[in-house]
């Protein structure tokens, strides 16, 4: 959808001011450093991940088709909101304009919905390989990854489209500071000349019921999986059973906790938001990487051979 000519026709600002994380003021080249250095390590550790699934044909299997796409979102993800961050720390003009404010709240919120379906996704995948092990290459052929796959863009492009029309329709002709380190609906909002209540009720529903209903449908796979788990006879079995859940499982917590922990809040505290957004938008990010690499011994083979082929390391 084309949001220009729609926004040209209710607004009268041409930018707006980033202010920055909240209660930081004067820790700018700190955070600087830090933030630089986790967003290399991110861009980093999923693209290496990508490529030794690409470069392996024993990755080649469903499970590995989904990490793949999980480090694609988790290199394009933080990298939303990430650069304009960085910018600003190193001293450069806070401005991002209308269009570029739009855009970043979009593109946000399409990675981030579409990656928590693919979390969805990924327990599925999960549910069929422990419950349904014997059946799990017929219910789980390519057609169906790729379903599955189109399935989590399209939620995230409506959900997404959904939240940017709602947000920027309304009219923005007077303050243009943003409380905020990145354009997000509850900075933007209050911002708005006109009548705001609908877009903030939307949103929020829509925001909250589509996490919700994505962490049940989680819950309801590893459920059926721990069952399943504990009816395995053999220490072994169980053993292999959880290891190849755990690395996804805490992937999961990693994503899911930072929002747990704002909707449980009983008054808001812009710098605890800010925290929690930082730990979802960068951090967490860098920890799939971590995770996958280093408790993956699939990952951590092709890895190996792809630092070898490339001359990093000796021979393994």
């Amino acid at each position: 959808m084309d949001f220009s000519v729609k926004m040209k026709n209710h607004t009268e600002l041409t930018e707006f001011i980033l202010l920055g994380i909240p209660r930081t003021e004067g820790l700018e080249t700190v955070l600087f450093v830090i933030f630089f250095f986790i967003y290399v390590f991110t861009l980093v550790g999923n693209s290496l991940i990508l490529v030794a699934i690409l470069s392996s044909s024993r990755l080649h299997t469903p499970m590995y088709f989904f990490l793949g796409l999980l480090s694609i979102f988790d290199i394009f993800f933080p990298s939303v909101t990430s650069p304009k961050m960085l910018l600003y720390l190193s001293g450069q003009r806070q401005a991002i304009s209308y269009r570029g404010c739009a855009s970043q709240l979009f593109f946000y919120h399409l990675l981030g919905c579409t990656e928590g379906v693919l979390y969805s996704v990924m327990a599925y995948d999960r549910f069929v390989a422990i419950c349904h092990p014997l059946r799990y290459t017929v219910i789980m052929n390519p057609r169906l990854c790729v379903v599955l796959a189109m399935g989590a863009w399209l939620v995230g492009s409506t959900d997404a489209t959904i939240l940017t029309t709602f947000t920027f329709s309304l009219s923005y002709c007077g303050p243009n500071e943003v409380g905020y380190y990145f354009c997000d609906i509850p900075a933007v909002l209050p911002l708005a000349c006109a009548d705001s209540s609908l877009a903030q009720r939307v949103g929020f529903t829509n925001v909250g019921l589509l996490a919700l209903t994505l962490f049940f449908t989680i819950l309801v796979s590893y459920t059926r999986i721990g069952i399943a788990i504990l009816r395995i006879r053999s220490t072994e079995g169980r053993r292999k059973a959880f290891s190849t859940c755990s690395a996804h499982l805490t992937a999961i917590l990693c994503a899911y906790g930072p929002v747990i922990i704002i909707y449980l809040q009983s008054t808001p505290n812009p710098l605890l938001g800010a925290v929690v957004q930082i730990l979802n938008n960068l951090v967490s990010p860098m920890l799939n990487s971590l995770i996958y690499s280093l408790r993956n011994k699939e990952v951590k083979r092709a890895l190996k051979n792809v630092l070898y082929r490339s001359g990093i390391i000796g021979e393994v």
